[in-house]
């Protein structure tokens, strides 16, 4: 008889974990390992996800001022277009996951990239503010079907030694899609106008998602799961009910809500006074990101020597370092903090994300969503509130707004650490 194998391991916190596979299937559909052919299609496509992604959610960041003056709308009220996005997105995810958990990671991820890029080009013929917010939210929900179920698709098809540093990876085509979004979008409308900007970035973000379709292979480890609404609060229980998932969750949103709140309101403070730096130069900054590209493979890498939790805390402190040195009004000091801002930002949450796979005991999906759900919930909430701190303390009301979140993000930390979850 061909009978089900399970497998149990025991994890860091020696609860017992469940794989539901044969051994003729784990012969048969081996697991993706580096060097190999695969790996490079599998890396270059969810690279290319990745920085889409972030390209297509972010683009609209570095002009936010400009969108302030041209529809006449407040700080608080321009940085709506992007935490509605990221709010659509995070209530996109709820359904996503669990949607690939039934039908497959592909079909999901190919949908989701095709139809962000094809709203965001049809932002650009928006003539009123409501119009261009509308295009906003259904490029943000368009979006959640490819954030999480990429995480899910690494962790069940890559060779579990290689699935921190192929997270690191791919978390590193999200600083880069942020840094591209955040310069073409910053330099184009200096020189011409945000519409022409965001055009641009929907048309190279419909390319990227045509190429993601050809090359990524087939899912080879995915089974698939009914998609009943019990079987999913049921899941949905289990996920909360775990000792580190919910500290997870938590994690994602106090990092996420930090790094949108400070690269939101960033831009306002270096185009007034004493630096009056213009949109150009503003949008250049935007390669402090190209630091998440190092940071996050090699977050990934440092995890496998030092354990997860020891990473994330560095990484976070990292975070709190940046953020105190552009408190200081020498531009250079800016400058060095949103560079190690970004590196710590993406290195903790790349450790976050990879560590929700090996968490979850199933329905991996829908996991990785409920983290990304908090993960832009927290954009989308503290994106916000910090205009209110800009508006009414200036940048040291955001820094301390910023720090005591980073703060939290320690001590949630500290207890995954403290737990050796």
């Amino acid at each position: 008889m061909n009978r089900l194998s399970r497998t149990v391991t025991l994890d860091d916190a020696s609860e017992p974990r469940v794989s539901d596979s044969t051994p003729a299937q784990r012969l048969e559909n081996p697991y993706i390992k580096r060097g190999t052919p695969q790996f490079m299609r599998v890396t270059l496509a969810l690279f290319s996800a990745g920085l889409a992604t972030f390209v297509l959610l972010y683009c609209v960041q570095p002009i936010l001022p400009v969108l302030s003056q041209q529809f006449g709308v407040s700080p608080a009220e321009s940085s709506i277009s992007l935490s509605l996005a990221t709010g659509m997105m995070a209530l996109g995810l709820l359904f996503t996951g669990p949607i690939s958990d039934a039908v497959g990671r592909k079909s999901v991820m190919v949908t989701g990239l095709l139809l962000a890029a094809l709203c965001t080009l049809l932002c650009t013929t928006m003539e009123s503010w409501n119009g261009i917010l509308v295009m906003r939210a259904l490029t943000g929900l368009a979006l959640s079907g490819v954030a999480a179920v990429g995480m899910t698709y690494l962790s069940e098809e890559i060779h579990p030694s290689m699935v921190a540093f192929s997270m690191g990876l791919y978390i590193s085509g999200n600083s880069i899609g942020g840094m591209s979004g955040r310069l073409l979008t910053g330099v184009i409308t200096d020189f011409s106008s945000w519409r022409v900007a965001v055009m641009a970035i929907g048309c190279f973000s419909l390319a990227a998602a045509l190429m993601f379709w050809k090359i990524l292979p087939p899912s080879r480890h995915f089974r698939p799961v009914a998609l009943k609404p019990r079987t999913m609060l049921i899941n949905f229980r289990l996920h909360w009910r775990d000792a580190g998932l919910p500290l997870l969750f938590v994690e994602g949103f106090l990092l996420m809500g930090s790094f949108v709140t400070l690269f939101n309101y960033i831009g306002y403070r270096l185009l007034s006074a004493p630096w009056f730096l213009s949109q150009a130069v503003v949008g250049l900054l935007s390669v402090v990101y190209l630091t998440g590209s190092w940071s996050s493979p090699k977050a990934g890498a440092m995890t496998a020597r030092f354990g997860r939790g020891p990473v994330l805390l560095f990484f976070t402190s990292i975070m709190l370092t940046g953020l105190l040195l552009t408190a200081f009004n020498s531009l250079w000091f800016i400058l060095v903090g949103m560079m190690l801002f970004a590196a710590g930002f993406f290195a903790s949450h790349s450790v976050a994300s990879g560590w929700i796979g090996p968490r979850a005991r199933r329905a991996k999906g829908q996991a990785s969503s409920l983290y990304l759900f908090c993960y832009y919930v927290g954009s989308s909430v503290a994106g916000t509130l910090g205009g209110v701190f800009w508006h009414n303390f200036g940048w040291a009301g955001v820094t301390c707004f910023i720090a005591s979140m980073l703060v939290l993000a320690l001590l949630v930390g500290w207890r995954l650490q403290k737990r050796q979850l």
